[in-house]
């Protein structure tokens, strides 16, 4: 892939692991934006999420560290660090080292998903990382639908943005996942941190239907650039969670969601329910496989040649963007109206 003009350390929300990856009294060793972290889980359930190495001598924590209550000890000299990053005790001492501080991060569990704040100039969090129940307000929960449905592509050659950007990539659909005639954008909200898609589109049908004919559709909540979430409406219920993470200037992590509704009603063969739920929910992430095998090879064209109907939407979004980059250069916008083709 070619190396995209946008800085791989946005600011935002964004997945460092499951939920139940990390059991109570599991350290995790993971790599994200270039830095080794650990997340681990003390016996009360709290998950810390900080920088992997002990600032005593240096140890990486993540190999070796145990949870004691509600603290993390080294392995290497039993040093114990609190859930805000500080030394509590040094075990042949009197007194701990109150002078150093291992760099932590905010945490958030939604989504079956453990969420840390980045921000390179360490801001606090100014919008909530999305739910794919609570941020739709329908009175949905997770107890209404199958067990989720996952996929895991790691360190792929891509930046998160370009997920965001298919979000309001009309004309793919046709062409990449096969539907019979283009969906409709009917919002595009872009005012917030957290913004707002939604789409008429069907899966079924020919190319001979009309859009006014089609009852189905799409809505879409995006949490900055880290995390999307998606709401069926019209055809088979589902609930989708996107996440990509940077690992480092060069790749990230893809982590993919899906849950498929349990029927409203009493059914007679609840077996055969279930295995159609999960096919369907296999499908979806084939779909998903398709846009990632795109993302992981192309190149970020900045302005794009974009069509005249392509040109609010995508000028829209990557202005959108702008807002997760410190430096307010992450993908300029400027050019597109130019570069429109007619």
């Amino acid at each position: 892939m070619a190396k995209p003009p946008l800085s791989m350390k946005p600011t935002g929300w964004f997945q460092v692991a499951w939920s139940d990856e990390v059991g109570v009294g599991d350290v995790h060793a993971m790599k994200y934006f270039d830095q080794e972290l650990i997340a681990w889980r003390s016996e009360s359930g709290q998950v810390t999420v900080m920088d992997a190495y002990c600032e005593h001598l240096g140890a990486h924590l993540g190999y070796g560290g145990t949870v004691h209550g509600e603290v993390l000890q080294c392995p290497f000299h039993g040093w114990q660090w609190n859930q805000q990053g500080r030394n509590v005790c040094i075990p042949y001492e009197n007194r701990p080292n109150r002078g150093r501080r291992i760099k932590t991060y905010p945490v958030t569990e939604r989504n079956a998903s453990i969420y840390i704040w980045h921000d390179i100039d360490d801001r606090e969090p100014f919008f909530d990382a999305p739910d794919v129940f609570a941020s739709f307000g329908d009175g949905s929960s997770e107890a209404d639908y199958y067990p989720q449905q996952r996929l895991f592509e790691p360190g792929r050659e891509m930046h998160p943005q370009y997920v965001l950007e298919n979000g309001v990539d009309f004309a793919h659909f046709k062409y990449v996942h096969g539907t019979p005639i283009n969906p409709i954008f009917t919002r595009h909200d872009f005012d917030d941190p957290v913004s707002y898609v939604d789409f008429t589109i069907t899966f079924e049908g020919d190319d001979g239907q009309r859009i006014e004919d089609i009852n189905s559709g799409v809505e879409a909540i995006n949490g900055g650039l880290g995390i999307a979430v998606t709401k069926s409406w019209g055809m088979i219920d589902n609930r989708t969670i996107s996440a990509i993470t940077p690992v480092d200037e060069r790749t990230s992590d893809i982590r993919f969601m899906v849950y498929i509704g349990r029927p409203k009603a009493q059914v007679r063969n609840p077996e055969r329910a279930r295995v159609k739920a999960e096919e369907f929910g296999a499908e979806v992430i084939r779909q998903f496989r398709q846009d990632i095998h795109i993302w992981s090879h192309q190149r970020y064209s900045d302005p794009p040649a974009l069509a005249s109907s392509e040109l609010e939407g995508f000028t829209a979004i990557r202005n959108w963007a702008l807002k997760f980059y410190p430096d307010g250069k992450g993908g300029s916008a400027a050019d597109l109206a130019a570069r429109a083709t007619h």
